[in-house]
């Protein structure tokens, strides 16, 4: 009698992790939230004074909920949750290596854009940007707060959702790396169209990063200490 071989499933990589109206929400979500903060912007160019601690505090709720979203939508579509933050540490040896990844690459990033900064016009924080730094103390330690935040939940959202359904739904990598890098640079659209297109030049790295290690980890290491040494910017 003859037999045939059942086909073969399709590798985990090219599986989608959530449905895609999941998708088509998170992204709407995404995409208001980029609208919302280019308005935001303009305004506070023109603003005789800026409430920082409000808008560090909305980016704090904003991005924890929208992570909260994303691992419940990949929770209900039955995916495991290390799908999106990676596999949990085994050894103190795997938290030293991946921090000496995520502290490298910051430094390799770090040069690109000295090197390729100017190109583009950059080498200054544009006003925005300027108008955004912490000034005093208590500012300070709630803007650590946004760049860890920014460090764990962008990178889980942007490389570890949004890429992997990307990659799933055209089956191809490299379209998953540049669609997510693409969102990556959208919802940073309030810095400008210079800033904003460096953003998702390093979200193309970010995600070679994710894809190479299989883990967001050391890229939310890295994104989080590249946040975190902006305090350090003059105004």
């Amino acid at each position: 009698m003859e037999t045939h071989a059942s086909p073969k499933p399709a590798p985990f990589l090219f599986s989608r992790i959530a449905a895609p109206l999941h998708t088509v929400l998170v992204l709407a979500a995404i995409a208001v939230y980029s609208l919302s903060g280019k308005f935001r912007s303009v305004a506070m160019q023109s603003a005789d004074s800026i409430n920082r601690v409000a808008l560090y505090e909305r980016t704090l709720l904003f991005e924890w909920l929208l992570l909260a979203f994303v691992l419940v939508g990949v929770r209900l579509h039955g995916s495991p949750l290390h799908a999106v933050l990676g596999q949990r540490w085994q050894s103190a040896l795997q938290i030293l290596k991946d921090i000496g990844i995520g502290a490298a690459f910051f430094i390799i990033t770090t040069l690109l854009a000295s090197t390729i900064g100017p190109h583009f016009g950059g080498g200054t924080p544009d006003q925005v940007l300027r108008l955004l730094l912490p000034r005093g103390p208590f500012e300070k330690v709630l803007w650590l707060a946004v760049a860890i935040t920014a460090g764990i939940c962008e990178e889980a959202i942007y490389r570890g959702y949004l890429q992997r359904q990307f990659t799933a739904l055209t089956q191809n990598i490299s379209a998953g790396i540049v669609l997510s890098a693409a969102c990556f640079g959208a919802v940073h659209a309030y810095q400008g169209l210079r800033m904003m297109i460096q953003i998702a030049l390093l979200g193309v790295l970010l995600g070679l990063l994710a894809h190479w290690r299989k883990t967001t980890r050391p890229g939310m290491i890295s994104h989080a200490i590249q946040d975190s040494l902006a305090i350090f910017i003059r105004h």
